[in-house]
């Protein structure tokens, strides 16, 4: 399963008012893995960038002037987010600004979301922890992520940051699927139909190798911060220690 963990800064907020996309910034993930393949470019607005804005991230027109436009990179952005499911917390407002910018280009370029499909972890957040603050911040807390480093906001940064948010969050969720070649299913089990038992069992095992055992435990630490060193799983393995 690929994934692409994206975030954009902007002129401002509304995009109905032609604010543009001024850097993107995007990580990827294979099977719930960072790869260390990224996307980041700064972009040439060719206008203002509102003081607001210019608050949170900290980019300023001149900074930005000999940066390429968006029509200079958007053939490299669609080839590395194509086919992936993208990560974005509060996609809405990122996906309207990248469909804008597509929207500006001559060759009738495919909207984002004709290319992706999204995943929206501020939605998601916000089912998980209904009533509570779900920014980045307030997530990286809850989940004990540091960003101490994030003196201000940055595409690339900020995606890196949501990439372990986001597998903190849904650690332990993903969801078991049997395919016909799977090892898993092959394990078959005969009844004997009078008395219920199993008359032979042919289950197979596969052993979680090192990278695997090493992002278990990081998983587990980040739950033992988050629950106060109440983790479930935790206990079980200490029971199956105790008892083997």
């Amino acid at each position: 399963m690929r994934q692409v963990v994206l975030d954009t800064e902007t002129t401002g907020l509304e995009v109905e008012q032609q604010h543009r996309i001024i850097e993107i910034g995007c990580v990827e993930l294979l099977n719930r893995r960072l790869t260390g393949r990224s996307f980041h470019r700064y972009l040439n607005p060719d206008r203002d960038i509102d003081e607001g804005a210019l608050e949170v991230h900290g980019l300023t027109r001149e900074q930005l002037a000999q940066e390429p436009k968006f029509v200079e990179v958007y053939a490299e952005l669609v080839d590395f987010v194509r086919d992936a499911e993208l990560i974005i917390h509060n996609a809405p407002f990122d996906i309207a600004f990248l469909n804008a910018e597509l929207a500006r280009l001559k060759d009738g370029a495919p909207r984002m979301t004709d290319i992706c499909t999204v995943l929206d972890t501020l939605a998601l957040a916000r089912q998980m922890h209904p009533g509570q603050r779900n920014n980045l911040d307030a997530l990286c807390k809850r989940y004990s992520i540091d960003n101490s480093h994030r003196d201000y906001h940055g595409a690339l940064l900020d995606a890196r940051i949501l990439a372990e948010v986001y597998l903190a969050m849904t650690g332990g969720q993903a969801n078991l699927i049997l395919s016909g070649d799977s090892d898993a299913s092959a394990a078959r089990v005969h009844l004997n139909r009078t008395s219920g038992r199993a008359e032979w069992a042919r289950i197979a095992v596969v052993a979680a190798d090192g990278e695997e055992l090493a992002a278990h435990e990081h998983v587990l630490s980040l739950l033992d911060k988050a629950s106060g060193g109440k983790t479930v799983w935790r206990r079980i393995q200490n029971l199956t220690t105790v008892n083997p």
